[in-house]
């Protein structure tokens, strides 16, 4: 009897010590897509109104192929975002409302991140979130995975106390392969610090585990260039297994990388050792200026986009390069439609489509 105890436990012990997550490609099926809707609470009225748009035209594409699952602050901005919808003409069919506190609209970095387990079951995992380094608030932000859990039912693996790490600071190509900016993620900097003391061996601990991958590779970054202290989804992304889709020199350069980061970017292979393949995008043509004419300081980047169940979201800034980078993602993505979305005031607050959508697998 005693043996038989000691061999379920050790077979116990194995399982959880060999359990890890996959976190699915985002080109893979959707069970829906997770928004923050703006409001006027923490940064004043003329803030919503100047990027509101933006989510009413990804609410418009999103819905006709997979949920929309949209946060509003609270009931009452619950039935302003439903009547503001109703105007625009958008059908409700597959929109539902979660109403939650929030401090800002940047889901991908604060919100849920969904992994399947060695079953295949759904799991969210909570990371934490300090507002990218304490620079802004983020206690209502930061208590969004345990609740869309709690409501969804859904069991949430806590990692609150393990590590920060925000969503847009990681790309992964489904397939093995993490690739980050330590800036943005192990920094020790003041102002940018997201988990004290943690190395770069525990980060890439806890990326093999939680996103099931068994290679990261790291760019150096640049710690202070932006809020965010330069996340990787501002520049590069995978689009498949063998291949990723960057930017040129130039635009790479216009980003902020170093000539040192723009090798390792350039040189990346895959898990089998193999070069990935390059899809170059450009950066817009001029400075971007927004939708109410304020002259800003930096070009756009296009690598910023979000791919759904039928359509591609890539921002546009009314510049002469959005029907070129446009045409360039529809050719890897056949089966969608690439749909521009308008995102100049967003940009001003240092944000893309991808910064503010978050993808719920799916699955059981």
């Amino acid at each position: 009897m005693k043996q038989l105890f000691a061999l379920t436990l050790l077979l116990n012990m194995t399982f959880c010590m060999a359990q890890t997550y996959h976190f699915p490609e985002e080109s893979s099926p959707h069970e829906g897509t997770w928004l923050q809707w703006p409001h006027h609470y923490q940064h004043g009225m003329e803030y919503r109104k100047r990027i509101e748009q933006t989510w009413i035209d990804m609410t418009r594409e999103l819905q006709s192929g997979e949920k929309v699952h949209i946060i509003a602050y609270d009931n009452a901005e619950k039935k302003r975002i439903t009547d503001l919808l109703g105007k625009n003409g958008i059908p409700l069919k597959n929109v539902d409302f979660k109403v939650y506190p929030t401090d800002d609209v940047w889901v991908r970095d604060n919100g849920p991140i969904f992994v399947k387990d060695n079953n295949g079951r759904v799991l969210i995992e909570d990371w934490g979130f300090n507002g990218w380094g304490e620079k802004y608030d983020f206690e209502n932000c930061d208590e969004i995975p345990q609740r869309i859990g709690e409501d969804l039912g859904i069991k949430v693996i806590d990692l609150n106390e393990e590590m920060v790490n925000e969503g847009g600071s990681v790309e992964t190509d489904g397939n093995g392969v993490l690739m980050a900016c330590k800036s943005s993620v192990i920094s020790q900097k003041r102002g940018s610090t997201r988990t004290k003391g943690i190395t770069q061996q525990e980060a890439e601990e806890m990326f093999e585990k939680y996103y099931g991958v068994s290679k990261v590779i790291w760019l150096d970054g640049v710690t202070g260039l932006d809020v965010t202290d330069m996340h990787i989804d501002g520049f590069m992304k995978f689009i498949n297994h063998n291949t990723m889709i960057t930017m040129d020199e130039d635009g790479l350069f216009e980003m902020g990388l170093t000539d040192k980061d723009i090798n390792t970017l350039y040189a990346a292979s895959n898990v089998d050792g193999k070069e990935y393949k390059k899809v170059y995008l450009p950066a817009t043509k001029n400075k971007v200026k927004t939708a109410y004419g304020k002259q800003l300081d930096e070009k756009g980047s296009y690598v910023n986009y979000y791919v759904a169940n039928k359509v591609v979201l890539v921002p546009n800034y009314g510049d002469p390069n959005d029907q070129v980078a446009n045409k360039i993602i529809q050719d890897q993505y056949p089966g969608r439609k690439v749909v521009g979305i308008d995102v100049r005031n967003l940009y001003e607050n240092g944000g893309m489509v991808h910064c503010v959508t978050q993808q719920q697998p799916a699955g059981r």
